[in-house]
């Protein structure tokens, strides 16, 4: 979707029409980031869809029922993608490691298993963030004495530094973020609360936005239980 328009959806619909109507045969139309379409874009795919001319699936990294139409939601069905665990990540490196027509199973590979557990659990759950710190420290790594890549855990850690964690400006994980952040405030867990204060900075958060949560915290929900709260808060900011 981020590089097609209506122009491109009619082109698709009148060769999809054409093979119904001379060969009797359905079209699969698959759109990536279904969510960058407008709603004049989406609604362009209505009729053809609910008419049986295509068969649509849209995949997005965003929530349908706030990034889709409506309309085109309440005909489809939502189908959520979880992150992977650790033990198909593994496998996936594993596999990437010993695959000769895809993989390194042409090279002499040595991984320490600290290594391995590294990239493992900085990957957390992307095969794709977990395969390209793979390659990277295949690739950046010289060949020993013995002709072999060895990739210790200091080759691991320089490859994936830094944990990739689900955490969007305005989407989901932002508000449910905040809210946790909030909830272990008004419940009295500072460890939880910490927790996820720690996520939001990590992430790359504004403090500002989180000190305004955390003044309308003081003036709400701590209120005169504690008038001090308010003092400390705008302090704080």
């Amino acid at each position: 979707a981020v590089m097609s328009g209506v122009a491109d959806i009619r082109r698709i619909t009148g060769e999809a029409q054409e093979r119904l109507k001379l060969y009797r045969q359905r079209t699969i139309l698959l759109i990536d980031e279904i969510h960058r379409f407008n709603k004049a874009q989406q609604d362009a795919l209505l009729p053809h869809v609910e008419n049986g001319t295509l068969i649509l699936i849209g995949a997005t990294t965003e929530n349908p029922y706030f990034e889709v139409i409506g309309p085109r939601v309440s005909r489809s069905r939502v189908f959520q993608l979880k992150p992977l665990n650790d033990d198909n990540v593994r496998d996936l490196l594993n596999r990437a490691l010993t695959d000769i027509e895809r993989g390194y199973g042409g090279s002499i590979i040595d991984v320490d298993d600290d290594a391995l557990d590294h990239l493992v659990r900085v990957a957390g759950g992307d095969a794709r963030n977990a395969l390209n710190a793979l390659e990277l420290a295949v690739e950046s790594t010289p060949l020993n004495p013995d002709n072999k890549i060895h990739i210790t855990l200091q080759v691991a850690q320089e490859s994936i530094q830094r944990r990739a964690i689900l955490y969007d400006k305005d989407g989901d994980a932002h508000y449910d973020t905040i809210s946790a952040f909030i909830k272990s405030v008004r419940g009295s867990d500072p460890d939880a609360a910490l927790y996820w204060l720690a996520k939001m900075l990590y992430a790359g958060e504004d403090p500002r936005f989180i000190l305004r949560r955390l003044l309308i915290l003081a003036g709400e929900d701590i209120g005169m239980a504690d008038p001090n709260g308010l003092v400390i808060a705008n302090a704080a900011a």
